[in-house]
């Protein structure tokens, strides 16, 4: 067993969490907290062992929440520590991950030299194999990338070109925005997430820009893919249908909407309403030539859990990259085919 620690309890890292405590091959040996607010609470309702700044136990205590330990203690006690902090602040925890000889996977908040690879299993799992230092890159590029490397395995995508319209905020987040208005992010063009996909895909000619919209729901990608070759609608609708973390929203569902796609996850009994599988608009697929256009959703809360998951795996090079794909899906209940 793999002794797992999460260093950062928040929206991804609680995800994370409950992630690794269902794999057979890991044990969470607990998260870090800097402050003894709710979720710390709900974390100590579940069981986790809790580690934290050594001048933060005594707040700690006196909200009535054990502390295991220092967050030194955990990562002493770790294999490999996952890094859900805030933006920014892995590259600095990164010190003292060196410090003790430990591994560690960061979020695509961290710049990307941060890491020995940016990561997404679909597209270059087995580059991540044994490196110490793995960077998950952010919900955005994790949803483009799973897509243009499952079309790239039809035909070589040549060029790609992408509107990415971003959720304002997460749901908990009750002090950002915007609230009546669409915001340019940013007003340069590529945006960054065009930058992002190529620390995967470093030759892949792609520019995206990206707009802000008032919802907390999901974020909606815009693609026009250029391939080498041409390909037919059902090509790339068959495989979708077979590509692990993939979902098709067919016409006969009467979804067209990320509102409704998070309904279905409630309906169907999802932990947090997760949706941690691209959700591709069937009809939203069009094929011109060798040109190939389509919509999709992004789960910014919880797609990038299953990548955190074989990120550990590859580093600390517990299964192939088929191998890790298939166990992950298996215990988080991810889907291929269609949603519904």
């Amino acid at each position: 067993m793999i002794k797992v620690s999460l260093n950062g309890y928040g929206t991804i890292g609680k995800r994370v969490a409950n992630a690794i405590f269902l794999q057979p091959d890991m044990k969470l040996i607990g998260i870090a907290k800097t402050s003894p607010n709710y979720e710390a609470l709900v974390a100590q309702k579940m069981g986790y062992r809790i580690f934290v700044p050594e001048n933060s136990i005594k707040s700690f205590e006196e909200n009535g929440i054990k502390i295991a330990g220092t967050i030194e203690d955990m990562i002493k006690e770790s294999d490999i520590i996952v890094d859900a902090t805030p933006n920014g602040v892995g590259a600095k925890y990164k010190e003292i991950y060196q410090k003790f000889s430990k591994k560690a996977i960061f979020q695509g908040g961290e710049k990307a030299n941060v890491a020995e690879v940016s990561f997404s299993a679909l597209c270059n799992y087995d580059e991540a194999v044994n490196k110490n230092y793995i960077r998950v890159v952010s919900c955005n590029t994790t949803g483009l990338l799973r897509t243009i490397c499952t079309i790239n395995s039809i035909s070589k995508v040549e060029k790609v070109r992408a509107t990415v319209v971003r959720r304002a905020a997460d749901p908990k987040e009750v002090k950002k925005g915007p609230i009546n208005s669409l915001v340019a992010d940013p007003v340069s063009v590529p945006s960054h997430h065009a930058k992002d996909v190529n620390t995967v895909l470093k030759d892949l000619d792609i520019v995206s820009m990206a707009v802000i919209a008032p919802t907390t729901l999901m974020h909606i990608h815009l693609l026009n893919i250029t391939l080498k070759s041409q390909v037919s609608k059902e090509d790339i609708i068959n495989k979708f249908l077979e590509t692990p973390r993939i979902v098709l929203v067919s016409r006969k569902s009467d979804i067209t909407s990320t509102a409704e796609i998070i309904e279905v996850a409630r309906d169907l009994g999802r932990l947090r309403n997760d949706i941690p599988e691209v959700v591709v608009f069937e009809d939203s697929i069009y094929v011109k030539d060798h040109e190939v256009f389509l919509m999709y959703g992004v789960h910014q809360e919880s797609i990038v859990v299953p990548e955190n998951i074989d990120a550990i795996r590859a580093s600390m090079n517990l299964a192939s990259r088929e191998e890790s794909i298939k166990m992950t899906n298996a215990t988080l209940g991810i889907r291929s085919g269609y949603l519904i």
